[in-house]
């Protein structure tokens, strides 16, 4: 990056990313990555790269199992960044996460350590899957759907029973969440007033919702015991779509957040307004970085999900 495109921000992916194989290259490539990989297996008493590498997806996709996996690609990708192409987290002048991808955010940033980081995930994931019964809660996706349109179809879902914004992904890309015939009428209102598509999604709980509150609860209590630190970089998180850097208010946003709605798309707007012209996205896949061009126009988004990628970011941020 030359003098005078200096301002980025690291985005750290969520659910969604995930896919058999994931970090096995990166692993291969570069001993940091291998042993951040190691250091994960280890604080979860189990072969979690194993199960990256090889699969069985239906394995992988468990939401216990995916959330640090993803977490695992992302602070590899980080590490490599800075032990073989020297380039720290400091250099950026934001971090932020979509959901889970929020604690990945404040382990680069130095707030949590990497050990712990992978055990609060594990046990957020177990909660969010124990938090409500098969069958009991749905999602729905709402394309080219304005946010007055959604939150007229939520008022239509919130006659029945809970029904909410779980992400305002992208400009024309929410989500939303709660008990399954409530979701349900508020995709089928969605449609009458006009959406490009509505669609109920393939998703094992209805994440970011009330019904999430006994999920909350239990983040609420491992997080009280974890000592955290102040990042090194301000973290614009979902709760409140501005940069936090107080320790005690990161904390208890990462409860509400479970229950809250993601504001990705403001997120990104705001650091965009910020002067925010690329976002690198370390981990694997490109979610984020296919959303950022749904959200703001005339900026760089960066997935680092090779060491090629990794590669090319670096020469560029040389030059």
């Amino acid at each position: 990056m030359s003098d005078t495109q200096t301002k980025f921000a690291f985005t750290f992916p969520g659910q969604g990313s995930q896919s058999v194989g994931m970090g096995k290259e990166l692993a291969e490539a570069f001993p940091t990555a291998k042993t951040v990989f190691q250091e994960i297996d280890d604080a979860l008493s189990q072969n979690l790269s194993k199960l990256m590498w090889e699969g069985p997806m239906e394995d992988l996709t468990l939401t216990a199992n995916t959330q640090p996996a993803l977490m695992a690609c992302s602070i590899a990708a980080m590490r490599v960044l800075k032990a073989d192409f020297g380039i720290d987290v400091s250099a950026a002048t934001f971090v932020a996460g979509h959901s889970l991808g929020e604690y990945s955010a404040l382990c680069a940033a130095g707030s949590l350590e990497l050990a712990e980081t992978a055990r609060l995930l594990r046990l957020r994931g177990e909660a969010m899957q124990k938090a409500v019964g098969v069958g009991i809660g749905a999602m729905a996706a709402l394309l080219g759907a304005s946010m007055e349109v959604a939150e007229a179809a939520v008022k239509a879902g919130s006659a029945i029973g809970i029904c909410q914004i779980a992400n305002d992904n992208a400009t024309g890309q929410v989500v939303l969440s709660g008990e399954k015939d409530a979701v349900e009428a508020a995709a089928e209102a969605a449609r009458e007033l006009g959406v490009r598509k509505a669609v109920i999604l393939p998703v094992s709980a209805p994440f970011h919702c009330d019904l999430m509150s006994p999920a909350a609860e239990a983040m609420a209590d491992a997080l009280s015991d974890i000592d955290m630190k102040a990042p090194i970089v301000p973290v614009v998180n979902n709760v409140n779509a501005v940069p936090i850097t107080d320790p005690a208010q990161l904390k208890a946003d990462l409860v509400t957040q479970v229950t809250g709605r993601v504001r990705w798309r403001e997120s990104i707007e705001w650091m965009a307004s910020e002067g925010i012209e690329t976002f690198a996205e370390p981990g694997t896949g490109k979610v984020l970085t296919v959303m950022l061009k749904r959200i703001v126009k005339g900026v760089n988004g960066v997935a680092l999900n090779s060491p090629e990628a990794m590669e090319a970011f670096a020469e560029s941020f040389r030059n």
